[in-house]
C-alpha cells in the first residue's frame, strides 16, 4: 500500500526570528503547522533563552540544510560578571556569587582579546551534543557530568558594545563567529579568565550565514497572516531553495546536459572550476541542485531535487 502524504508539498527557506522560552524544534513544529507542510526542519538549535534568525527549510530545501549549519554566525550576548551557574545561563542554579565591583570596562576589553581567533572550547553539560546517542543536557539533568573533549572554534570579531559596572557588572558583547560556538562557554570562560565567573543573560542571533535578523519575521507576524486566511502571503515569504548556496560558485548546463545529470551522470561543462562543491542550474535558471567537479571537467551530480511531485 502507498504511504500516504501527509500536509502540503512545500519547498523553500523561511527566516524566523526565534521567540523566547521556546526550543528550536517548538518553533520549528509551530510554523510547519502553520504551513500545513509535510516536511520541515531548522538549521541548528538556539537555546530556549535565545532569540533570532534561525532558518527553517521546507520539502526540497531540507536536502541543503547542512550548508546552514556549516555557516558562520553572529550573535548579541549580555554576560553578567560575578555569579556562576550550572547552566552557564540565566535558567540554571546559581553555584557561586563574588563581588565584582572592581571590575573595569578596561578590564573586560583586555581580557576578550584572549578569545579573539583561533580557540579551543569545551562544550557546556547543558548543550546539544550527543555523547552515546544522549544529549548532553539530558545527562546534566539527571545530575550526570561526562568528559567533554575540546573544540576548535573561531571567533572572528569579538567587541565589547556596553559596560554597566556595579557588584554584578553587565557587559553587552557582539561576536561573528564559526559554527560549533557556545557562547554561554565564551561567557564562562571569560568569567574564569577574570577570576569573577560569568554568565549569559540575554542571547540574540543576529546573522546566520547570509541570512540576517531584518530579513527575520515573527511568529506572531506569521500567525496573523494564517489568521487572515491570506495563504499565499505565507508561500510568498520563503525564499527560494538554494537561498543557501549563494556562496558556492554557479554552473550553468543546457537542457541536454541537465537531463543526464538528473539521471545520475556526471556531464562536460566549460569554464567551470576546477574542482569543489558547485551549485548546478539550466541556462534557463532552474535550480538542480550540488554537483562536484571532477579532475576530467565533469560536474557530477551529488544532491539533487526532485521535480514534479
Amino acid at each position: 500500500m502507498a504511504r500516504v502524504r501527509r500536509g502540503r508539498l512545500v519547498d523553500g527557506i523561511l527566516l524566523l526570528d526565534k521567540p523566547f522560552g521556546v526550543s528550536s524544534n517548538h518553533a520549528l513544529q509551530g510554523v510547519k503547522r502553520l504551513y500545513e507542510a509535510a516536511k520541515a526542519g531548522h538549521t541548528g538549535s538556539l537555546d530556549p533563552l535565545a532569540t533570532g534568525v534561525l532558518p527553517l527549510c521546507f520539502g526540497e530545501a531540507t536536502k541543503f540544510s547542512q550548508y546552514l549549519l556549516d555557516a558562520d554566525k553572529a550573535y548579541e550576548s549580555t554576560f553578567v560578571l560575578g555569579t556562576v551557574t550550572d547552566t552557564g545561563d540565566a535558567e540554571g542554579r546559581v553555584l557561586e556569587n563574588k563581588d565584582a565591583r572592581g571590575v573595569t570596562e578596561t578590564d573586560v576589553i583586555t581580557a576578550l582579546r584572549a578569545f579573539e581567533g583561533d580557540i579551543e572550547q569545551i562544550p557546556s553539560m547543558f548543550s546539544a551534543i550527543k555523547q552515546a546517542g544522549q544529549p548532553l543536557y539530558k545527562l546534566a539533568r539527571r545530575g550526570l557530568e561526562v568528559e567533554r573533549k575540546s573544540r576548535s572554534v573561531v571567533i572572528k570579531t569579538l567587541e565589547l558594545r556596553a559596560f554597566r559596572g556595579g557588584e554584578r557588572p553587565e557587559v553587552d558583547i557582539y561576536l561573528e563567529c564559526s559554527k560549533g560556538t557556545y557562547v554561554r562557554s565564551l561567557a564562562e570562560d571569560l568569567g574564569n579568565a577574570m577570576g569573577c565567573g560569568a554568565f549569559v543573560s540575554a542571547l540574540r542571533r543576529t546573522r546566520a550565514g547570509p541570512f540576517g535578523i531584518e530579513d527575520s519575521i515573527t511568529m506572531g507576524a506569521l500567525e496573523a497572516l494564517k489568521g487572515s486566511h491570506e495563504s499565499g502571503e505565507l508561500d510568498r515569504l520563503l525564499l527560494p531553495t538554494d537561498a543557501a548556496l549563494g556562496a558556492l560558485p554557479l554552473v550553468q548546463l543546457s537542457e541536454s546536459s541537465g537531463f543526464y545529470m538528473r539521471q545520475g551522470q556526471p556531464v562536460m561543462v566549460s569554464n567551470a572550476p576546477q574542482n569543489g562543491i558547485v551549485r548546478v542550474a539550466l541556462d534557463s535558471g532552474e535550480f538542480l541542485g550540488v554537483g562536484e567537479m571532477l579532475d576530467d571537467g565533469r560536474v557530477a551530480p551529488r544532491r539533487l531535487i526532485v521535480t514534479g511531485r
